[in-house]
């Protein structure tokens, strides 16, 4: 026994089975209470919200005094405040992104395309200021608590706690455009029940040049809004009515980033023709919607049609008494294109009598304003019902920077969620309305949910994850949301389907089927987890690291349980047999007589930077330079009177008292996990002197393999083999480490940090890992590795590693594992030494006829003669003898799938405009009329004059977005939310900002160039396949002795010579000697471990099917929300159902609307 296991067991540590039932119940219960907790903060936002709108008085000229966050710290040449800018304290804090706020205060962010000068945008700002005491008092009593935030319905976002924008950590990085929040799933989520949208785009030969541009930009505006819980149709119509997509046919889809990016792409195809069939498309709307709504598909809520055109020749009453009268089933949303607004009246007619909505959308720009009011319109049977307010969690995104202290990168985006509910709008008009005033939400870090489900309960190899009612993943040790090195650059970029990765998906099922197949246990597992209900199973997994370029199988047992009042359900996976036991060891820190900071002295430990062991609840309170000082800080706190664990979070307030508030925190409260820590000590006074050079002393010379390296170098000395790093992690995190060459990082050959700083997370680290599954296998094993194509850089080392197992009862359960780092050039002379000094043999590795090999247990080459082939992959050397491994059983070739992989995609926006001006030479003069027409309506903006004709709740400035699609800008990664752009990182508030106020007209582009600084290539979403070896050391270990394996390859070249080879198992190692003669000239081909797109054409029988292959996914099982509101009996008494505005063609409209203005005060609609 090892002088660490010896340790274990005299300080009595116990080995136990873990019950992964009561593990899950007690991890859910913990996950709700946070979430509890985030849920109530967003409602007494939101009842706040609703009684100081209620008790404002709307004042048409009141003026106003707002912290806008584009003019705070905004400072003239002379040093001094410039005009309307305010001085506010902003300080760095870590919780918030590591970004500078003030916490007494929320900053507004005010869109270019929402004017502060519209009365109703005032007035909303003047009352949502008296929602900063809220802000504050809810981040006092919950100090976890991220971003608060109210959507204003008329555009603007209030955001808590106050920040400059843009900040100036990111200002200086490129320009701030941001995306409109009112598109975001937080906002739309909230305000509107799931919906099945049918597009009907007029496709006829009318519709062309801008006309063709702006419908385009209306339905990927429409597309922007729905989400994973909405269902859609587009179809285009002109003498026919067809699909969009053809391979869409006859279905509603559902609205993942998937789908929604099929639709936006085939928009480019759309040919202008023929004359429109305007019954057609209807009734293949209304058919389409009954059909779904009679079986039980879709969303099985809210119905819309939304009919997109230049004009119908009439309201088509007939259709819609037959298929949609008297009840309405189906609204009917309508949008004029273009400036001629002769057949107005019929498209509001068809809104009107529908329950819809009806607009008229004369430029590109103002699409998204103009589509964002079906959202108030479906929103008006929740608000009449006023006391229902849905809470919604959002999806996955991307959010701002990780706030622990060292995280991998500072700039590396953190998974995030959000809560949000509506706000509505309770006063009393003389008119009936509904009016959705906005939403409120907060963000919820992945990571706070992560620190709920610690990683030391589940054991090396065990991981937790979480899925939604519609199967995706909220978080998976799997999903991997970035590509690194994009497009031969080093930057990351956000792989397009990222946030609708499904369960099924990541867990790779151990078959030896195709790609996308579906696994009984597996489904049946999400099918469970969906309908929240509590359970286990057990499936074996394909489990692949290192980039995907090693691979294991593994058994696990999973656990699951529903995180009540949310979507969620919460899983653990743990390895079947020594996953199952857990070392129990704690060592007593308040009473002891012992100061146990005393094991932890030196600099030469660390401890796992993303485990929490104790912390302040207000950590930007507190600042400590590593998570060892934190630790050491706590240890130390230990041996103060009075002193207490604190091991229980804050509780949630309890059902009896809804939004009530919690009490208060100090700044110096904390919370402290006992168990972690306790054990964190007893590891260390068990590993306390391991790394000195007098431990191989300790220990006697017997068969136990560490033993007999340790006694080994304790004779020839550290020196001798090379020896530069030893070191032991622990199942509680801690890392330690002695080095015994002070040159250690230089003699590697690398300009990396040293193996401490890249190797501090312990049982999360590859090494780990792979000891303890190797133990498994051969417990008697040491773990062979060198960095992947090592020969290529310097002097590489080779790492060894062996798990320590600790025995009691009859059951062992990994406690740590130890490791050596040493020189690669000092093994590879041994091995030549060894090999060549064969007395009595005919040939050694010394000879010409032979080339001898070191493998590893994934075929990766350890040692060979040539120094260059280390690191590298077998099969790339040599990959015919490959093969023939595969064949006699010594390596076992595993498929893996990438499901989540993402393929160069070689469109890009400005290529389409470059190519659109070389056919269309009208584009140019298109430019310049629409620049023009910019600068006339800023120029209408600044003098007042829009208030004449375009009274609506949020008066869009019709400047900035008047210049063409093809015209894109660079965004800035900040608190991003997730959008349907591709590849792209939005930032939290999604607001457009585009540029100092007032704001200006941008210019449009030259069609000659591109931006600086943009890929011109977008990633699209693929399925990759790559081959991966596993040996098969039950091949070579005959009757338990390690006798060569002989082979040959025949038949390989014209002259009829062979090629024999002889494969050995290396005791007490993951390695093999492979020798092979080279005299017979065989061809050798290459075998590749990138991975590759996977082309369906081979797999599926017929062509037809690869064009159209979906991914399961969409015939997979689903829940829907648990609430639907689409009906209110009152509905029918609001008046408003469309707006018009300014068309210079058409002054007689204007004259019509302005006179119904002036006479009912309200927007201008048709009566």
């Amino acid at each position: 026994m090892s002088e660490i296991q010896k340790k274990y067991h005299d300080l009595d540590a116990e080995v136990t089975r873990k019950d992964g039932l009561i593990l899950i119940r007690e991890m859910a219960a913990e996950v709700k209470n946070m979430m509890d907790i985030k849920m109530n903060a967003v409602l007494r936002i939101m009842d706040s919200a609703e009684q100081i709108a209620m008790s404002h008085k709307f004042e048409p000229s009141i003026s106003i005094k707002y912290c806008n966050a584009r003019r705070i710290n905004v400072y003239g040449s002379d040093g001094r405040l410039a005009d309307g800018s305010r001085e506010v304290t902003l300080t760095p804090n870590r919780h918030f992104d590591q970004l500078a706020v003030n916490t007494s205060l929320s900053s507004v962010l005010m869109p270019a395309d929402v004017a502060d000068t519209d009365a109703v945008v005032k007035n909303a700002i003047e009352w949502s200021g008296y929602l900063d005491p809220l802000f504050e008092n809810n981040y006092e009593t919950d100090p976890s608590l991220s971003w608060q935030y109210f959507g204003s319905s008329s555009g603007f976002l209030r955001r808590y706690p106050a920040i400059k924008w843009p900040p100036d950590e990111l200002s200086a990085r490129s320009p701030q455009d941001m995306f409109d929040f009112r598109s975001s799933s937080w906002y739309i989520d909230a305000s509107t029940s799931p919906k099945d949208i049918v597009i009907l785009l007029d496709s006829s030969g009318s519709m062309t040049g801008q006309r063709r541009e702006i419908a385009k930009s209306v339905v990927e505006a429409i597309l922007d809004t729905l989400g994973n819980n909405d269902f859609v149709a587009v179809f285009k119509f002109s003498d026919q009515t067809e699909e969009l997509v053809s391979c869409f046919k006859d279905m509603l889809v559902q609205a993942n980033t998937e789908n929604i990016r099929e639709l936006k792409n085939a928009l480019d195809s759309t040919k202008s023709e023929n004359i429109a069939n305007f019954s057609s498309a209807l009734i293949t709307a209304f058919e389409i919607l009954q059909k779904y709504n009679k079986t039980g598909q879709g969303s099985q809520c809210n119905q819309a049609i939304m009919l997109l055109t230049d004009g119908p020749p009439y309201s088509f009453t007939d259709i819609f008494k037959l298929y949609n009268w008297p009840h309405m089933p189906v609204r009917v949303f309508t949008y004029l294109i273009g400036r001629d607004s002769h057949n107005a009246q019929e498209m509001n007619a068809m809104a009107c009598d529908n329950k819809g909505y009806y607009v008229r959308v004369s430029s590109e720009g103002e699409a998204r304003e103009k589509v964002l009011n079906y959202v108030s319109v479906m929103a008006r049977p929740m608000v009449m019902y006023q006391n229902d307010h849905p809470i919604q969690w959002t999806p996955v995104y991307t959010g701002g920077k990780a706030s622990n202290i060292q995280s991998e990168s500072d700039t590396d985006g953190q998974l995030m969620t959000s809560v949000s509910t509506p706000i509505f709008d309770r006063r009393n008009y003389t008119r009936r309305v509904a009016n959705l005033l906005g939403v409120v939400g907060t963000d919820v870090p992945i990571q706070q949910i992560k620190k709920l489900v610690p990683p030391y309960k589940l054991g090396v190899n065990g991981y937790s994850f979480i899925i939604t009612n519609n199967g995706h993943v909220l978080y998976h040790p799997d999903l991997r949301p970035l590509i690194k090195n994009w497009n031969g650059q080093f930057q990351e970029t956000l792989k397009p389907e990222y946030n609708s990765v499904d369960l099924t998906e990541v867990e790779l099922v151990d078959t030896d089927g195709g790609p996308r197949e579906n696994n009984t246990l597996l489904l049946d597992m999400r099918h469970d987890m969906i309908d929240q209900k509590e359970g286990e199973t057990e499936i074996s997994l394909k489990i692949h690291y290192d980039d995907m370029k090693r691979v294991t199988t593994r058994r696990y047992k999973y656990f699951y349980n529903p995180i009540d009042g949310t979507p969620f359900s919460l899983g653990l996976a743990i390895p079947d047999g020594y996953g199952m036991y857990e070392v129990l060891a704690e060592q007593e820190i308040k009473h002891s007589s012992i100061n146990v900071t005393e094991y932890f002295k030196g600099s030469n430990w660390k401890v796992h930077p993303d485990w929490v062991y104790c912390e302040y609840n207000y950590a930007s309170e507190h600042r400590f330079k590593s998570p060892e000082e934190q630790v050491f800080h706590f240890l130390a706190k230990t041996r103060n009177p009075g002193w207490k664990w604190m091991s229980l979070r804050p509780r949630s307030p309890l059902k009896d008292t809804p939004h009530s508030t919690m009490k208060k925190m100090e700044k110096d409260s904390y919370f402290c996990d006992k168990t972690l820590m306790q054990s964190l000590v007893l590891d260390a006074y068990a590993t306390d002197g391991m790394e000195r050079h007098n431990m191989p002393s300790m220990l006697k010379e017997d068969k136990n393999p560490l033993a007999m390296l340790m006694a080994l170098l304790h004779r020839q000395g550290y020196q001798m083999f090379g020896v530069t790093l030893s070191f032991i992690a622990t199942r509680s995190g801690l890392f330690r480490w002695q080095d015994h060459t002070p040159t250690n990082v230089q003699d590697s050959g690398y300009n990396l940090p040293h193996f401490s700083e890249s190797n501090r997370r312990a049982i999360d680290e590859v090494w780990y890992k792979r000891a303890v599954d190797h133990y498994s296998i051969e417990p008697d094993s040491f773990v062979f590795s060198v960095p992947f194509d090592a020969g290529a850089h310097g002097k590489p080392l080779v790492t060894a590693t062996h798990a320590v197992f600790v025995d009691h009862k009859g059951h062992r359960a990994p406690a740590a594992v130890v490791g050596l780092q040493f020189q690669h050039s000092t093994l590879a002379a041994h091995f030549l030494n060894i090999t060549s000094t064969c007395s009595g043999c005919k040939k050694t590795c010394a000879s010409e006829e032979l080339d001898c090999y070191v493998l590893d247990n994934n075929g990766f080459i350890i040692l060979s003669e040539s120094a260059e082939h280390t690191g590298r992959f077998f099969g790339h050397i040599d990959g015919t003898i490959m093969d023939s491994l595969v064949q006699d059983k010594i390596y076992k070739k595993v498929a893996v799938f990438d499901y989540q992989g993402a393929c160069s995609d070689t469109k890009s926006h400005y290529s389409d405009a470059a190519s659109t001006l070389e056919f269309q030479p009208t584009v140019p003069v298109r430019w310049f009329l629409q620049w023009l027409f910019g600068h006339f309506l800023w120029l209408a903006v600044q003098t007042n004059l829009y208030q004449l004709w375009a009274p609506e709740w949020a008066s869009a400035n019709e400047d900035g977005p008047l210049y063409p699609d093809d015209y894109e800008t660079l965004h800035v990664n900040f608190d991003q939310y997730p959008t349907r752009e591709e590849g792209r990182m939005f930032p939290n508030s999604d607001v457009v900002v585009g540029g100092p106020d007032p704001p200006q007209p941008r210019p449009y582009p030259s069609p000659t160039s591109s931006p600086v600084g943009y890929n011109r290539t977008h990633p699209r979403p693929c399925d990759k396949k790559v081959d991966l070896y596993i040996l098969q050391p039950e091949r070579l270990n005959t009757s338990g002795q390690s006798n060569p394996l002989k082979g040959k390859l025949t038949n390989c070249h014209v002259t009829g010579c062979e090629r024999p080879f002889s494969v050995q198992k290396i005791p007490c190692s993951n390695l093999i000697l492979l020798v092979v003669d080279t005299l017979c000239p065989c061809g050798s081909k290459q075998l590749s471990i990138t991975p590759q797109e996977v082309n369906y054409e081979s797999v599926s029988p017929g062509g037809s099917m690869v064009q159209c292959r979906t991914k399961p996914q969409e015939t997979m099982y689903r829940r829907r929300p648990p609430k639907c509101m689409n009906y209110h009996p009152e509905e029918s008494e609001i008046g408003l159902c469309g707006g018009c505005s300014i068309s210079l063609s058409s002054l007689h409209i204007l004259a019509l609307c302005l006179l119904v203005w002036t006479l009912s005060t309200v927007n201008c609609s048709s009566s």
